[in-house]
C-alpha cells in the first residue's frame, strides 16, 4: 500500500516541499531522508558540459526537478501522471484539493479555480501553467472538437516556476531570480592568490575576506557560523612531494579542516596557530567524484589587470547571466564554468605544469564512476583539480 504524496501549489514559489531558488546540493541532501516518498531518483545532465547545462531530478513518477545550469537552483517544477496511483498523488491550492487519483483535473476545473486566461492549447497564469500534453503527446485541440469535450480536457502535467517580471515570459535556460531562500547563501566568491577569498552573500551587505595566515578558526565561527564538520587531517600523501624533506614542528600533523558543505568551502588550519593555512573551494559538477558533497560555490578567479594578455578576457562576453561589460581598468577575471585550457593560460601562458593522477574511489570498495580519476595542476599559490571533460571541480588556494 502506497502512502498518497499531499502536496500544495504555490504559483510563482514551488510545490510541496520544494521551493523555487533552492540550491542543487539542499534538494538532494534532503531527498535523502524522503526514500520513504521518493525511493528512485535520477539525476539527468550532459556529460560535456555539466558545469554549465540544467541538471533535471526525476523524481518517479510524478516530479521533474530543473535546476539552472550555472547556479544549480530550482528553476522549475513539473507535476506529471496525475492518475498514477503507485503512489497516489493529490494536489491542494490553497486547502482546497485540485487533483487526485480519483478526480481528475480538466480545464473547467482549472478555470473554476485560477479564473480567466488568455487562450492557448495551455492554460497559463504567473507562476503556474497547465499543460494537456502527456510528456509530449500533444492532446491540445483537434480539429472538429466540441466545446464540452474542451471543458472536460484532462490536465495531464502542471509547472510551476517563477512569475515573469515586466510581463516577459521566463526562459528555462534563464538563471533564478534572486529570492527569499537564497538569504545567507555565498552568491559570488573572488579568489585572490597569495592573499585569500572573498566571500559574497545574497540579501546581506556582509563581504567577507578570509585570508591565508590571518584569518582564525574563531574569525570562521564568528562570521560563517559553526562548521558542518570538523576533520582532522589525516591524509600526508601529498608531503612526499614538499621540497622540505627535514620535519618540523608545524609539519601538519595536527591541522584540521572546517569543513562548509553548505557553502562548498573548505579550510585547513593549522592546529598550532589555528590560523587558515588553505583554502578549497568546489564547483559541485555533476558527474565528478565530489559531486553533491558540497554545494557549487560559485567563484571567481582574480588576477592582476597588467596580467590580461591576449585571449584572457574572452569570458567577458560569456552568456553568463550575471555577468556584464568589465571596467577595462578592473582585474580580470576567470569563472568556474571556464574551460580548464583557458584558465590555465590565464594564469600562465606557457603549456600547462605536469600533472598527478587523483582516482577519489581508491579509498572506497565497490564504488565505480564512469570518470572516476581527476588531475591535479600546480601553479604558484593555487593547484586546479580537473576532471575529463576540463572542468575544474575544486581550487586549492594555498
Amino acid at each position: 500500500m502506497f502512502a498518497t504524496l499531499d502536496l500544495d501549489i504555490r504559483p510563482g514559489s514551488g510545490i510541496g516541499m520544494f521551493e523555487l531558488g533552492t540550491s542543487l546540493w539542499a534538494v538532494i541532501d534532503m531527498l535523502r531522508g524522503l526514500q520513504h516518498l521518493f525511493p528512485q531518483v535520477e539525476v539527468k545532465f550532459d556529460p560535456d558540459n555539466s558545469a554549465t547545462t540544467p541538471v533535471i531530478l526525476h523524481l518517479r513518477p510524478h516530479l521533474d526537478l530543473l535546476f539552472s545550469g550555472y547556479h544549480q537552483r530550482l528553476h522549475t517544477i513539473c507535476v506529471r501522471k496525475l492518475r498514477e496511483p503507485h503512489p497516489p498523488v493529490t494536489l491542494r491550492y490553497k486547502d482546497t484539493v485540485v487533483s487526485s487519483s480519483a478526480e481528475p483535473l480538466v480545464r473547467v476545473h482549472v478555470s473554476r479555480t485560477f479564473g480567466p486566461t488568455y487562450p492557448g492549447d495551455e492554460l497559463k497564469y504567473p507562476g503556474i501553467w497547465f499543460s494537456f500534453d502527456d510528456d509530449g503527446v500533444n492532446e491540445g485541440f483537434k480539429g472538429g472538437i466540441t466545446h464540452l469535450e474542451q471543458r472536460t480536457q484532462e490536465v495531464k502535467r502542471i509547472f510551476v516556476g517563477q512569475k515573469s517580471v515586466d510581463g516577459e515570459e521566463r526562459d528555462a535556460l534563464d538563471e533564478v531570480l534572486q529570492c527569499p531562500i537564497m538569504r545567507g547563501d555565498i552568491s559570488n566568491a573572488v579568489i585572490k592568490i597569495h592573499d585569500g577569498v572573498h566571500f559574497n552573500f545574497y540579501s546581506s551587505p556582509l563581504l567577507l575576506h578570509v585570508r591565508i595566515g590571518e584569518t582564525t578558526a574563531q574569525d570562521l565561527t564568528i562570521d560563517l557560523g559553526p562548521p558542518s564538520r570538523v576533520h582532522h587531517k589525516e591524509d600526508e600523501r601529498m608531503t612526499i612531494h614538499s621540497p622540505n624533506l627535514q620535519p618540523s614542528e608545524d609539519d601538519g600533523s595536527t591541522d584540521y579542516f572546517y569543513n562548509y558543505f553548505h557553502h562548498g568551502v573548505d579550510f585547513l588550519i593549522s592546529g598550532q596557530t589555528h590560523v587558515v593555512r588553505k583554502i578549497i573551494v568546489h564547483s559541485n559538477v555533476p558527474g565528478s567524484p565530489l559531486f553533491q558533497r558540497y554545494k557549487r560555490c560559485p567563484w571567481q578567479l582574480e588576477g592582476k589587470p597588467e596580467d590580461d594578455e591576449d585571449g584572457t578576457s574572452s569570458h567577458f562576453h560569456c552568456s553568463y547571466p550575471d555577468s556584464s561589460e568589465r571596467d577595462p581598468d578592473s582585474p580580470p577575471r576567470k569563472h568556474f564554468y571556464d574551460k580548464f585550457e583557458m584558465i590555465s593560460h590565464f594564469l600562465s601562458p606557457r603549456d600547462p605544469p605536469p600533472s598527478m593522477l587523483l582516482d577519489r574511489t581508491d579509498e572506497y570498495d565497490n564504488i565505480t564512476l564512469p570518470s572516476s580519476t581527476t588531475r591535479l595542476y600546480g601553479y604558484d599559490g593555487v593547484i586546479l583539480e580537473v576532471n575529463e571533460a576540463s572542468q575544474v571541480v575544486t581550487v586549492m588556494l594555498f
